[in-house]
Formats: structure tokens, sequence, C-alpha cells
């Protein structure tokens, strides 16, 4: 107990005893003090009951990507428009900004404010453009030509052999595109032999692969028309081991 006389402590009121004043800066706020008569037992349960039952938040929305952009010192058009993906370059940057630029795009001032959105919208929204295909190249001599008749053959069904068809050229015109035969019965009759593997004018129409020359003597067209045919008369140039 305190000494008689000395610091004895005022009584408070019962209203008094159930609040505490907490002061900031001037202002006060009556908070109640644990145990107060004034707390309600009940209401911790009931709030603990309402956040349990309270869905779980939504995840933060990805932040979208800025429609502006400060200019800092030091910077270009193009450099901004490469970093923010603009289609159509510093070019398109400067169309869409030249009120707060000026007439000169090499001239941009630290501070002013650029619109990046609607250019970078605008790529986003043009599809990529296709990739080109290269065409296939072929050597201009008898390897190269082979090589392109048998692509041509694969699509259109033809059968035949690089070797099937190296064999019979080698036999008929040694690789010679420009041979002609002017001394058997086919040139007795007005239509000479032609060409790598001989065909005469009458059978290189007949059998003739469209996309390729309508020359008898075009390499390609001439091994082409020839397999053709005798894929026609033997099942493959592969079966042909002489004279055709």
């Amino acid at each position: 107990m305190p000494a008689p006389g000395k610091h004895a402590r005022p009584k408070l009121s019962r209203l008094s005893r159930g609040l505490v004043v907490a002061s900031t800066g001037g202002a006060a706020l009556a908070l109640p003090l644990a145990g107060a008569a004034t707390a309600a037992p009940a209401v911790a349960p009931a709030v603990a009951v309402v956040a349990a039952q309270a869905p779980a938040a939504a995840p933060a929305a990805v932040p979208a990507a800025p429609a502006t952009y400060t200019v800092a010192l030091g910077d270009t058009l193009s450099g901004i428009a490469a970093d923010h993906a603009v289609g159509g370059g510093w070019k398109k940057l400067y169309e869409d900004n030249k009120a707060a630029i000026g007439d000169d795009p090499s001239l941009i001032r630290p501070g002013i404010e650029l619109s990046v959105a609607a250019a970078a919208r605008q790529a986003a929204a043009q599809p990529a453009a296709a990739t080109p295909v290269a065409a296939k190249a072929y050597a201009d001599n008898l390897d190269g030509w082979i090589r392109e008749s048998l692509d041509i053959m694969a699509r259109h069904g033809i059968p035949g052999s690089y070797d099937g068809i190296h064999r019979n050229i080698m036999r008929e015109s040694s690789g010679n595109p420009l041979a002609i035969n002017n001394w058997d019965s086919n040139a007795a009759a007005g239509t000479p032999s032609k060409g790598l593997l001989q065909v005469i004018d009458p059978t290189f129409r007949a059998y003739h692969v469209p996309g390729t020359s309508l020359d008898p003597y075009d390499p390609v067209a001439n091994i082409t028309a020839a397999c053709n045919y005798a894929a026609d008369r033997y099942g493959s140039i592969d079966n042909v081991n002489g004279p055709y």
C-alpha cells in the first residue's frame, strides 16, 4: 500500500476506467482498455468467422506497359522506338509525337512526354511477315541436272534413281546435253534423237512434264521427259539397260 498522504491515486469513475486516451500530435483517441466493462466478449469470435469466410484476394494485375515515355538526357528517337517495340521505328514515333517534338526529330528535349502506346499496339497487331523460303539451288552440271530432275519427278510421282539416270545418260550421250543422232532410223524418219537421254521430239512432247522447259535440249526437261516415258513403258528408267 502507498504511504498515507503520498501520491494517492485518485479513484476513477466506471467510465474512466473503461477508456484510455492516446494522444497523437494533439488529437486524442479514446481506446477501450482490455477487460473494460464496455468490451463485449463475443466480438472477437465474430470477426474471426468473417475473416475465415472472406474470399481469397485476387492476384495482382500485371501492370500494363506505359502509354507514355518521358525523354531523358541522352535519349534518341531510334533508341526509344527500339526499347518500346514501336512498329515503324523512330519515324512512326516522330509522326505520332511531332507536335511535342517539333520540326527537327534529331532534337528531343529532356522532360517531354512521348506517346508510345499507339505505335506499340500497331506493331503488335501486325502479323509477322512470313519468312521467304529460299529456292533450292542446283549445280549447272550433270550432277545438278539429275538431282533437279529427281526432285521434279518426286513431285509428279515418276519413279527413278540417280544411278539409273546416270547410267543411261552415259550410254546415250556421254553427258552432252546437245548430243544429236543424225544417222539412225529415227533420224532417217526426220525425228533425230536429242539431248542427254536421246529423246525424239514426238516422245518429248508426249511425255513433257509441266514446269520444265519445252526445249528438248534443256538438260532437266530432257531427263524428266525421258524418265516419264521410261516409267510408262518399262516401269522405271532403272529398268532400262540398253537402247529404248
